[in-house]
């Protein structure tokens, strides 16, 4: 008999050394939304594990195979009519589970091993921890690092978890019984914060690797907004937003000033949806508000730091709570320095050209717009039959100073300027001799700053616009070529019949420049520094024609001489 009670004691002491804390039992709850593809593999590994209890699996309305699946790999499957929500997945699995230590994996690990499982749940067998939550290697995540920390350092700085937003946790029931659960993708933050606020034991725990399916920024959007809902939350509820008095007023409007003002900026440049005459006006409404609200918050902040009282834990608070005037300060300060080494000052205007969009702000009030914004482009390919068409937007077409349907001559081939199609903006649409007489390939991009270098010397007939009563059957054109720098040129009027009908105005050098009327040669105009300024006089039919070369003026265009490329043209008028 003696051999038997001896017997039992050993039985008694291995199974109490075998569970190490007692006679706990584990529950694993899986929430799952479409995930057929992986929910098997973790049921599988989760029942490799020798002290796992019950396996349920809460389908969230799925439209795919999953709870089958599930079903198949031995797992008790709850199904939800509608996707409600991880969060409210686990609560379902939770109010529905037995277990004494409940676990929570998620459904879309593909590499997930009974090893990691084991870590999240030994060290509350072992009574270390009340919760496990783990953290793991892989990529920082774009919502932990952007919204979940920066906003943790600020409501919760005493809370320094790696990953604070992690799907796998373990806990025992007596400790979730006192946790909210959030319905949504909130759920781990804040089961996070009620167990470090209440006192629980929390235990941080490294699972080696795991490989999650990648999320759309889209659903990175909506796990972010409710992740921050969730903190916010709870800083309400846990009077972490006290000190959000005057003093925090002043940092959050002038966080705000800086911000708008940062906004402002940025979308002047990458913003084209919006005119950039709304941006102009946000970024001076966010710099007066800044400056407001700067000014009173130093005044505030002086006062509180003068007293003695205090003063160690005032200067723990404004080191938290001034972080985010001082970055955006140094944000805003680095944009506009940036503006700044990007600015080019030509006669008549100032243009502003970071790597982006390129604002020109004009100078002489007699010009159409103050400001646009123009560029960069993308070069691409010619359409299908159309080898002798370009094909730019109107912002490169403005900035060249050209017309649609004007003509640009490479090695002796015209080539028709033509808008582009909706929904290209900024792309150039270039035939392949063209591509290659430039020295540019498809995908290339060409800022708008260098648009001019880029046609540098390339001969263009383009149309002059008309004006007078017997103009409607009269086309006129000019031979020029594009300037990359203003230079002084002379205004060109042009009369018909005692009335004038045209103006343009371009670069002269010494030499003969050729009138062409209906295709031919009318005359030679001959011009000279010393005598510039005169007046020509074409009898043509019943017409007469008069060109006056006028005052000096500021231009980057050059007219094309008599000789040399095409044996340009300097004016060729049609009736």
């Amino acid at each position: 008999m003696s051999w038997l009670i001896l017997l039992l004691v050993f039985l008694l002491v291995a199974v109490k050394k075998n569970n190490k804390n007692g006679d706990y039992t584990v529950s694993v709850v899986i929430p799952a939304y479409n995930e057929a593809e992986t929910v098997s593999h973790v049921v599988k590994v989760v029942k490799a594990v020798k002290y796992v209890t019950e396996i349920i699996v809460v389908d969230d309305g799925s439209t795919d195979q999953t709870a089958e699946v599930a079903e198949e790999a031995g797992a008790k499957v709850i199904m939800h009519p509608f996707n409600w929500g991880k969060g409210a997945a686990i609560s379902t699995g939770f109010k529905n589970s037995e277990g004494d230590i409940v676990a929570f994996i998620d459904a879309d690990l593909h590499k997930l091993t009974p090893k990691q499982v084991e870590n999240i749940i030994i060290p509350i067998l072992e009574g270390k921890a009340d919760v496990t939550k783990t953290k793991f290697k892989r990529e920082a995540g774009r919502v932990t690092e952007l919204t979940a920390k920066p906003l943790l350092n600020f409501f919760f700085p005493e809370i320094k978890f790696d990953q604070p937003l992690s799907g796998q946790f373990a806990a025992k029931r007596s400790a979730l019984n006192k946790i909210k659960f959030e319905e949504d993708y909130g759920v781990d933050v804040g089961i996070v914060l009620d167990a470090e606020v209440q006192g629980l034991k929390v235990k941080e725990v490294d699972i080696g690797r795991i490989d999650h399916q990648m999320s759309s920024l889209t659903e990175l959007n909506i796990v972010a907004n409710e992740v921050v809902r969730t903190i916010v939350d709870r800083a309400m509820e846990y009077g972490r937003v006290a000190m959000m008095d005057t003093l925090g007023k002043y940092i959050r409007m002038g966080v705000l000033g800086l911000s708008l003002s940062s906004l402002g900026i940025f979308g002047i440049f990458f913003i084209r949806a919006i005119p950039p005459t709304i941006w102009i006006i946000i970024g001076i409404i966010g710099m007066i508000m800044a400056v407001y609200y700067i000014l009173k918050l130093v005044r505030r902040s002086y006062y509180v730091l003068v007293r003695s009282e205090g003063r160690s834990q005032s200067i723990r608070s404004f080191t938290y709570m001034h972080f985010p005037v001082i970055v955006s300060g140094v944000i805003l300060v680095a944009m506009i320095s940036v503006l700044l080494g990007a600015v080019h000052v030509d006669d008549g205007k100032i243009s502003i050209e970071p790597a982006s969009g390129n604002l020109i702000i004009w100078k002489n009030s007699s010009d159409n717009h103050t400001f646009d914004v123009r560029g960069p482009y993308k070069v691409d390919s010619a359409l299908e039959n159309e080898n002798t068409t370009i094909r730019l937007p109107t912002s490169a077409r403005d900035t060249l100073g050209l017309n649609y349907g004007d003509k640009m001559y490479i090695q002796g081939q015209a080539y028709v300027l033509a808008q582009n199609r909706p929904g290209e903006d900024n792309i150039l649409r270039i035939p392949l001799v063209v591509r290659q007489v430039l020295n540019i390939e498809v995908g290339d991009v060409i800022p708008d700053g260098n648009l001019r270098k880029l046609f540098n010397n390339v001969y263009i007939e383009s149309s002059l616009s008309l004006s007078g009563k017997d103009t409607a059957d009269t086309t006129i054109q000019q031979g020029i070529f594009l300037r990359t720098t203003p230079d002084n040129g002379r205004v060109v009027d042009i009369y018909m019949d005692n009335e004038k009908i045209s103006s343009t105005a371009g670069i002269f050098k010494n030499g003969s420049y050729s009138v062409y009327i209906n295709g031919y040669k009318a005359k030679n105009i001959y011009f000279t520094d010393e005598n510039p300024s005169r007046n020509y006089t074409i009898y043509w039919g019943n017409h007469i024609i008069k060109i006056v070369i006028g005052d000096t003026v500021k231009t980057d265009m050059q007219f094309a001489p008599s000789t040399g490329i095409l044996n340009g043209k300097f004016l060729i008028i049609n009736f």
